[in-house]
């Protein structure tokens, strides 16, 4: 099977250095030799003609009218249906595009069908590139086996090569597959070729002579020079070049053979003295004031960022912008306004660092996501396994995964754009957040909880916590495939709840106490009425007959806040059988508390707290703190006869969430005590080599007090269960 062709892209940043000229004539010289097969490519979409003109071909058709093609039709469509045969030289010509207007129908998908068809005709592609790093260039630079940078002995032509080259590694093609060539090398006045050997971080393969006359007529006879010519001194320069580039293979590199380690890394080649380089680049005045620093190009993306986002701000007011998202049309419109404004701005500010149609599409959505949503945060908003996410300031970004707290690679261009989006949380809201109201809790239109302040109470910026709302409902299958318990204690969690047991999950931030309370609901019967209060809605039950009620905070006159105490005030004359409150930590523990006691039976709440019998003293505190007049004694006895279960979740040291303890409370013990006994308990035994919890699940062997009744119900539940194993 002939192997596939070796593909030149000759490339050059800066115009008059002759490229459209080396690159015609390359492909000739090449051609000289009768066995080989050539086709010349013109991908520089900015001088649409200038090589049909040079060669003398004349084509009222290129490939770009295969854009306007279905997929299907441009399958069958061949490219060697538009290629032109250049008689004199035998090499065949294909044009891309006619007019600079039909640019932008060019695609990568349409650059890699013209390679993909070629490389197997030919033995040669010679690609004229153009002079800007456009996504049609990189995808013809990823067919390529040589790149050939262009360059004139002056001082701007030499430094733009010297940048290309850069910037060609930082795109990851390796320098072993770049190459230099120099036109017009013994120019008067120009620098000698010693030196811009020097400066150049590769090979330079090629010295073409100065031919002015000689080229001149060959440009306006539109004859390549190498047969208008063939012995002028330019012309035999590019005929060693291609009888090289025919006998040395080690000036191509085939890409299925690039390890990992051959990657682009900014070095000279071997034998280079780079202190004479850097004399060199001194005596010009081509020293890169960033290129000895340790600037790297996620600083430069963020500082691009940056210039973007001020432009915006300038076109757009988006510090002024409302941002109604709710509106579908309202936000396509103002999407598609964004999108056109954040393209139009890149392309002002980004230059050649955005050199890739992926980076490009990257840095658009981010873009995007800055000038319309949480910026550096929508990534983490969009990973199922991020939690919780705290941003300490515009440089500090952490996020929980699997319970394990880690920083973040986000970074937010600055700290007003922190406070932008703080205030784009909170405005459609009725909130505000400034110096007079510096703290501020909020919930996302997808349930997360939100809390953020600022300075003077913040000393490092800005600060956002935003607690993600669990888009998946987990069964009490999933907490056993976990571990979060066992089968036993969620078959006793399970009659507890059928049967009407008043009871209150523990834990301390983030142990979990919300899920659990969510798998808890889940075995209330379908035929009850449930009504559920929270500060931000969380609970997600299966239940159908289900009502929801969320407090509300004041607005920005401190007028019409709604606390849970008064919902739970106003659910007591809404016929519940279950009530369920997502937290008590005020005034409406006592309430909680009375209904429980007043023929609400079954009604379920978590709190924080350290320990089961941690949540005792806290239902005190909390009572008292309301300002209740009561006697500590007859607290106590209202939470004796008020409370049955207590189910303490904790989050270990691995991270995982685990229910330690669940227990029942047996009335008072005495005129100062409750009663609480552990019915199952969690018990950890030591670390493994990750340093993983290992621990078991275990019965304490008391029975509770209403097992009997259990029984008597028709509830199914195995007296073993408690037995403690040997």
């Amino acid at each position: 099977m002939k192997p596939p062709a070796k593909t030149i892209v000759i490339f050059s940043t800066k115009g008059g250095t002759g490229r459209t000229f080396f690159a015609t004539n390359l492909a000739v010289a090449l051609a000289q030799d009768k066995n080989k097969k050539i086709a010349l490519v013109d991908l520089d979409l900015e001088a649409a003609g200038d090589m049909c003109r040079y060669i003398n071909i004349s084509t009222a058709n290129a490939v770009v009218e295969l854009a306007s093609f279905k997929p299907e039709e441009r399958q069958k469509k061949k490219i060697k249906e538009y290629l032109k045969n250049h008689a004199p030289s035998g090499v065949d010509f294909l044009p891309i595009i006619l007019k600079p207007t039909q640019a932008i129908y060019v695609d990568q998908t349409l650059i890699d069908k013209i390679f993909n068809e070629l490389k197997f005709e030919y033995d040669y592609i010679v690609v004229d590139g153009g002079r800007t790093f456009t996504d049609t260039l990189v995808a013809g630079l990823n067919h390529a086996n040589l790149i050939l940078v262009m360059t004139t002995p002056d001082i701007l032509a030499i430094y733009q090569a010297k940048w290309a080259i850069e910037m060609l590694q930082s795109l990851h093609y390796p320098l072993k597959m770049i190459r230099a060539v120099l036109n017009r090398a013994d120019s008067m006045g120009g620098v000698p070729f010693q030196e811009v050997k020097l400066v150049l971080p590769c090979e330079l393969v090629c010295r073409i002579p100065s031919e002015g006359r000689a080229v001149g007529m060959s440009l306006n006879r539109r004859m390549p020079l190498v047969l208008d010519s063939p012995r002028a001194r330019a012309s035999l320069a590019i005929q060693r070049l291609g009888e090289r580039l025919v006998n040395d293979k080690n000036l191509f590199l085939d890409f299925i053979s690039i390890a990992p380690a051959e990657l682009p890394q900014k070095v000279s080649p071997a034998g280079m003295d780079t202190a004479a380089q850097s004399e060199f680049l001194g005596k010009y005045g081509l020293h890169d004031p960033l290129a000895s620093s340790s600037v790297l190009i996620s600083d430069e993306v963020i500082d691009l960022k940056r210039r973007v986002h001020q432009r915006l701000i300038n076109e757009l007011d988006l510090k002024r912008m409302e941002v109604d998202l709710m509106d579908p049309d309202k936000a396509a419109e103002l999407k598609k306004k964004t999108t056109k404004a954040i393209v139009n701005a890149l392309a002002k500010e980004s230059g050649a660092l955005v050199a890739t149609s992926q980076m490009r599409e990257r840095l658009i959505k981010e873009l995007m996501d800055e000038a319309l949503g949480l910026g550096p945060l929508e990534e983490l908003m969009a990973d199922a396994a991020v939690t919780d996410i705290m941003v300490n300031n515009k440089d500090e970004v952490y996020a929980e995964r699997f319970g394990k707290l880690v920083k973040t690679n986000k970074k937010f261009i600055s700290n007003d754009q922190v406070r932008q989006v703080i205030e784009r949380i909170i405005a459609p809201l009725g909130r505000r957040i400034d110096e007079s109201v510096p703290m501020v809790d909020a919930r996302l239109m997808d349930g997360s909880r939100v809390n953020a302040i600022i300075p003077p109470l913040s000393l490092s910026g800005p600060m956002l916590t935003i607690r993600k709302f669990a888009r998946e409902r987990y069964e009490v299958s999933d907490l056993i495939k976990f571990g979060t318990l066992d089968q036993d204690m969620a078959d006793f969690i399970r009659a507890s709840v059928i049967m009407r047991k008043n009871m209150i999950v523990s834990g301390g931030t983030g142990s979990g106490k919300t899920t659990v309370l969510n798998v808890l609901s889940s075995f209330i019967p379908t035929d009850e009425r449930i009504i559920t209060i929270e500060d931000a809605a969380e609970l997600k039950l299966h239940q159908e007959h289900w009502a929801r009620l969320e407090s509300r905070p004041p607005n920005i006159e401190g007028k019409g806040a709604v606390t849970i105490r008064d919902l739970f005030r106003n659910t007591l004359r809404m016929r519940p059988d279950r009530i369920v409150i997502g937290e008590c930590r005020g005034a409406e523990s006592l309430d909680m508390l009375q209904a429980m006691n007043t023929g609400h039976d079954g009604s379920m709440t978590t709190i924080h707290a350290n320990s089961s019998r941690d949540v005792l003293a806290r239902l005190d505190s909390l009572i008292l703190m309301s300002g209740a007049e009561l006697p500590v004694r007859a607290i106590r006895e209202m939470i004796a006869s008020a409370v049955d279960i207590i189910i303490h979740s904790a989050r270990l040291s691995d991270g995982a969430r685990k229910i330690t303890c669940i227990s029942e409370i047996t009335g008072m013990i005495d005129e100062n005590h409750i009663g609480l006994n552990d019915i199952f308990i969690y018990e950890q035994t030591g670390l493994d080599e990750n340093h993983k919890v290992i621990g078991e699940f275990k019965p304490t062997g008391y029975i509770p007090s209403y097992y009997d009744q259990l029984i008597i119900r028709g509830i199914n539940l195995s007296k073993e269960i408690f037995t403690p194993k040997k």
